[in-house]
């Protein structure tokens, strides 16, 4: 198993302190490994066995334990010795009122807890009601390009998996030549055209498997997500609506739309869903980590925009793997590989407005901004002078960039600078 670092030094500074360790994120995006890794790293500390409890509510052996009283009753029995406990329990959504429990048990000093859930409801209604001010949430997300690499050099790289072979242009283009259109990807190299077409869930990397195998799983995580965290967690009733939703926000990713717009398109196909219902529909999606939402901000006025968001997808393999990979969709998924990778460096971000003009992401956080701009290529004169003076009309002194597959390209322009869409991800605290 692949110690993913960032996570376990982040978890650190927090064991044994007297806050619930919430781990979030779209199902097998990894959490349960984290989990695993964190308790195999508290025996190398000395812990003993005994004294970490490991449950995973996944695993039918443990479905009795899923309500909250059996769930407590089963701890305590565990916890019968001196010291410090460490308690870990995997997909904590699936236990019955299981906030009474973990409540319960974090009355007792001796327990150090750690859950993990692919529902970000988890922390807005049942925890906000029984341990508000008591926890620190951990987001855990799919891989970043950096892990992929880990991932590969451990594994092996996709060709030796079957998978892919040549350049882009389709699921079925392996060996399709380069062209003007796709020269900037080859030039990117295997490694990142490999990660833009399979993303970055741990499960399509850790066994041999072909391109066409390695959608099928991210498929089926997809119908799991689907399934057990939004329709059958918020009891939704139309399910044909919520899939023709999915579509419509993963065939245009990267593109500022409502939920009004959404309800209008739907209209124009002889469907009438009300805005509302569609606006529920995407908060679902949302919690489950299938969708995120990017708010715009109005850059000059200095407020977040309440209409016209942009949606990308939980990981950007995702709309491949429910429509095959598609050539228009590329520029939408590099943001979706953007949008991710400042968020791992604990950006918060938005879309920004500058009068007329559209920024990529603005990212905040306590040290200061970024601003980015994401294109395909470079290759056409309108498209350097769009991406470059749309940042140079913001007039603070905040880092910005333009990013894109092109290697070649290598200007900066008045403060504004390149870097290739694998430098960029491969760089760390820009």
């Amino acid at each position: 198993m692949i110690k993913r670092d960032a996570y376990i030094q982040e978890l650190e500074p927090f064991i044994d302190k007297p806050f619930i360790k919430v781990l979030t994120g779209i199902r097998r995006c990894g959490k349960s490994s984290i989990l695993l890794l964190l308790m195999d790293d508290l025996k190398q500390k000395g812990i003993p066995d005994d004294h970490v409890i490991y449950i995973n509510f996944d695993n039918l052996e443990n479905s009795e334990l899923r309500n909250s009283k059996a769930l407590h009753s089963h701890v305590k029995k565990m916890m019968n010795g001196n010291g410090s406990y460490h308690i870990l329990l995997d997909e904590i959504q699936e236990v019955e009122n299981w906030e009474q429990a973990v409540n319960s048990m974090l009355l007792d000093e001796r327990a150090d807890i750690y859950i993990t859930g692919s529902n970000s409801r988890l922390l807005s209604s049942e925890l906000a009601t029984y341990i508000a001010g008591r926890y620190v949430e951990f987001r855990i997300r799919p891989l970043s390009f950096g892990e992929f690499l880990q991932f590969r050099a451990a594994y092996g790289p996709a060709e030796k998996h079957g998978g892919i072979t040549g350049s882009f242009g389709g699921s079925a283009g392996a060996g399709k030549p380069v062209t003007a259109g796709n020269a900037g990807i080859a030039a990117a190299g295997k490694d990142l055209e490999a990660f833009i077409r399979l993303g970055g869930f741990p499960a399509i990397h850790t066994g041999v498997y072909t391109e066409e195998e390695s959608y099928r799983i991210v498929s089926d995580i997809y119908a799991s997500a689907i399934l057990r965290d939004t329709i059958q967690r918020q009891k939704i009733r139309n399910v044909e609506l919520l899939e023709r939703i999915v579509k419509f926000v993963f065939d245009n990713v990267g593109n500022t739309f409502s939920a009004k717009s959404i309800a209008d398109y739907f209209r124009s196909q002889l469907r009438r869903p009300d805005p509302e219902t569609v606006y529920n529909y995407l908060n679902a999606l949302e919690a489950a980590f299938i969708i995120k939402r990017i708010p715009r901000y109005d850059l000059r006025g200095k407020e977040i925009l309440k209409t016209q968001e942009k949606y990308y997808a939980g990981d950007h393999a995702l709309p491949f793997a429910l429509a095959g990979y598609r050539d228009r969709l590329i520029s939408g998924v590099l943001e979706n590989m953007v949008l991710h990778d400042l968020e791992r460096r604990g950006y918060r971000v938005f879309t920004g407005r500058l009068g007329e003009t559209e920024i990529d992401f603005v990212g905040e956080r306590r040290d200061g901004k970024i601003y980015v701009q994401v294109a395909y290529t470079l290759e056409a004169e309108s498209t350097i002078e769009r991406e470059f003076k749309s940042l140079l009309k913001i007039k603070d002194q905040y880092p910005k960039y333009v990013v894109s597959l092109d290697t070649f390209f290598r200007e900066n322009y008045e403060g504004v600078r390149y870097m290739p869409l694998g430098e960029f991800l491969l760089s760390g605290n820009v």
